[in-house]
């Protein structure tokens, strides 16, 4: 019987924990903020944690301060590794050890006080290695005030927040410091005004036309459409007019201040927000860096949207073949001596583009590229869309950013919590020509942006710098314990670094981003659309990518042990049924860039003519050999242009073309029109070959008239 009281009386208290407004339930949900104190003396640590858990107790705690602490510099890391709620540290500027063996005359051991004593590590060294383990934790020294000058200096520029003096114990004090320091790091200033503005309910006499959601409250028509999306969608939908909420295409105010927070968590100069996506941002950088007729390398399997980046910048590009592994249709990273020999072949290149990571996880170890690059003066832009959460765990790191990158774009909303569309352009060039970049980040974006997309990446930073290390931690485990799963099944298996790497890159120090998870599926009776479709008509499961014979798993900060329990369980159903393994038809390989006839732009601006791809009898069509192509024909995914403007056409392309939509008629092939049921694609004509500037003066054998 009081077992069945308990339950009921359980199940009421959850009842009305559902009915709790939304605010009160997040402030049930209170955070947790734990401050190590490293200091050697027990009996100090022990006052000190004392004096500060007490004022943590008496005075305001909104975060949820506690003190912790430890006695030796290993077991403070330690901590810091372990324990992801730790978001304070003070450090003692001087940590010493008890030598092994200390004895008082008379036999009794020695105190700590009166010991002889060796120096573990100094502050400074110790701030190194919290730096380098977890950059976004806030950092104070305790010193004694007669060393101050000395110390100060050669601290503070290791990015330490500030110092307290050893002999002063004004622990209240202390607190509000810390507790301050911890606020500062917790804002989000674009959000916050944009909540202050919503909640003050202002009657909107401007843009958007649907009025704080006005036009669609009670309609009979379009007010289910309110009612599924929330009423704070359309009161946050607001618009330049609201000066306090500042702008996007010249913020002073509290854009500007979310970005420079922004700029200090991922550890660039300047840090600037795109709603627009990757895809623009990639397309701003290559406009501010190269001009018409400017080279430019970049891997072949870069984004589409760097490619565009060539057509609108003018420039003359030099494409880098990437590596490929053929038995799992994986595209990975370009050689190193390929980026190299690049390099020095070319040290009039004004860029170089590289994609790290690549959409299957691949990560190059970028150091030894960019410092040869930067030998040669050339600046180098990293497409970060992948991995943008790397930052927030030493396991991920070196960043592109860390490793050297001039400029580095990020999708927030891939891995982090912002909405779709939500981009960081992060830049730590010396030789940054802000204005410039100015009129080519306002010629791309909105002059109407939408400030939820704003705000989501102020929160996602906020959140990244707060809890990404302990979520981080959470998913690398998950992650471990998944891939141990999936084999378990016996018919999936989940592809390691040595599978997924192509030949020609396994000595390049390649690494893998263990948050993505590549399985083979070839042992387990179906297609790989068989299995999706499987996978989201019986589970209600949605996977990120699909090659011929594997799938491609996402984990991000957002992924549950529960998610993980259900992915498994339908793999070992589906393993369970032990269907006969069937025969898998690969995609046919991508050819081998050809040669770049004419400036992409310049071909890309051309009228052109559709020439289809088969001729009268169902063959490949020979009238387009030698032909030169006006577009950007692109599989997709993965997203790697078998042409680009200003190609070469040859018989191997047409053949690779025409096998690709037969074999793979369910993959989208960007570029292509269609004629009625004809495919075709947009060549230049005879005529306008004549007048374009070939970029070498002896023509390849082309069929023109």
């Amino acid at each position: 019987m009081p077992g069945t009281v308990a339950s009921a009386l359980r199940c009421a208290t959850i009842s009305r924990i559902k009915r709790l407004p939304v605010g009160l339930i997040r402030c049930m949900n209170k955070p947790t903020s734990k401050v190590l104190v490293i200091n050697d003396e027990p009996l100090i640590l022990k006052e000190l944690l004392k004096g500060l858990n007490a004022a943590a107790r008496t005075l305001d705690n909104p975060f949820g301060i506690t003190f912790i602490g430890a006695l030796t510099a290993k077991e403070g890391l330690q901590l810091i590794e372990r324990d992801g709620d730790v978001q304070i540290v003070i450090v003692d500027d001087k940590l010493y050890a008890v030598q092994e063996g200390g004895r008082r005359a008379g036999g009794r051991a020695a105190s700590s006080r009166d010991a002889p004593r060796s120096l573990q590590m100094t502050a400074l060294k110790l701030v190194q290695k919290i730096t380098a383990l977890r950059p976004e934790l806030d950092l104070y020294i305790l010193i004694e005030k007669e060393k101050e000058d000395q110390i100060v200096d050669a601290l503070f520029a290791e990015a330490v927040d500030g110092y307290f003096y050893r002999e002063e114990r004004d622990y209240r004090g202390m607190y509000r410091i810390l507790n301050a320091q911890i606020a500062e790091r917790a804002r989000t200033p674009f959000y916050d005004a944009l909540r202050a503005y919503v909640l003050s309910a202002k009657d909107a006499w401007h843009t958007p036309g649907h009025s704080s959601g006005d036009s669609l409250r009670g309609s009979p028509w379009v007010n289910e459409f309110y009612e599924f999306m929330g009423e704070h969608v359309f009161d946050a939908d607001l618009s330049v007019s609201v000066k306090a909420l500042d702008s996007l295409m010249e913020p002073t105010g509290v854009i500007a201040e979310a970005q420079q927070m922004a700029a200090k968590a991922f550890g660039a100069r300047k840090t600037f927000f795109a709603t627009n996506g990757t895809s623009t941002a990639n397309k701003v950088i290559l406009q501010t860096l190269i001009a018409p007729g400017e080279k430019l390398l970049l891997d072949r399997n870069c984004h589409k949207s760097v490619h565009h980046g060539v057509v609108l910048s003018g420039a003359r590009p030099v494409y880098l073949d990437s590596s490929v592994n053929r038995k799992y249709g994986v595209f990975g990273p370009v050689p190193k001596k390929t980026i190299l020999r690049a390099i020095e072949e070319h040290p009039d290149a004004q860029l170089l583009v590289l994609t790290s990571c690549t959409y299957d996880g691949l990560r190059y170890d970028l150091k030894p590229i960019i410092e040869a690059a930067h030998a040669r003066n050339i600046k180098v832009l990293i497409d970060e869309a992948w991995y943008a959460h790397a930052r927030f765990h030493p396991a991920l790191r070196p960043t592109a950013l860390e490793a050297g990158a001039d400029y580095v774009t990020q999708s927030a909303h891939k891995t982090l919590s912002a909405f779709s569309q939500a981009a960081f352009i992060h830049v730590n060039d010396a030789d940054f020509k802000e204005h410039l970049f100015r009129e080519n980040f306002n010629m791309h974006t909105s002059t109407s942006p939408m400030y939820s997309l704003i705000a989501s990446l102020d929160v996602s930073r906020k959140q990244a710098v707060m809890e990404g290390y302990k979520l981080l931690q959470r998913t690398l485990m998950l992650a471990d314990e998944l891939r141990a799963q999936i084999n378990a099944t016996g018919a999936f298996r989940v592809l390691t670094l040595e599978d997924l790497l192509p030949e020609d890159v396994k000595d390049d120090g390649i690494r893998l981003d263990p948050t993505k998870i590549t399985v083979d599926i070839s042992s387990c009776g179906l297609t790989v659309d068989e299995l999706q479709q499987e996978l989201f008509s019986r589970f209600n499961i949605t996977i990120e990518k699909s090659t011929f014979n594997t799938i491609t798993l996402l984990l991000t900060i957002g992924t549950t042990r529960s998610k993980c329990s259900r992915l498994y369980d339908a793999l070992m159903r589906i393993a369970r049924e032990k269907r006969a393994p069937r025969r898998l038809y690969r995609t046919p390989d991508i050819p081998g860039f050809t040669e770049l006839v004419y400036l992409p732009r310049d071909a890309y601006y051309c009228g052109g003519e559709l020439v289809p791809l088969l001729d009268d009898n169902d063959q490949p069509n020979a009238n387009l050999v030698g032909r030169i192509c006006a577009d950007q024909i692109v599989p997709y995914p993965p997203g790697i242009p078998v042409l680009v403007p200003g190609q070469l056409i040859t018989e191997n392309i047409v053949e690779y073309l025409i096998r690709y939509l037969r074999v793979q008629n369910k993959v989208e092939l960007h570029g292509v029109v269609y004629q009625g049921y004809l495919p075709s694609i947009r060549v230049l004509s005879a005529a306008e070959e004549r007048k374009l500037q070939p970029l070498r003066q002896t023509l390849p054998t082309r069929l023109v008239a």
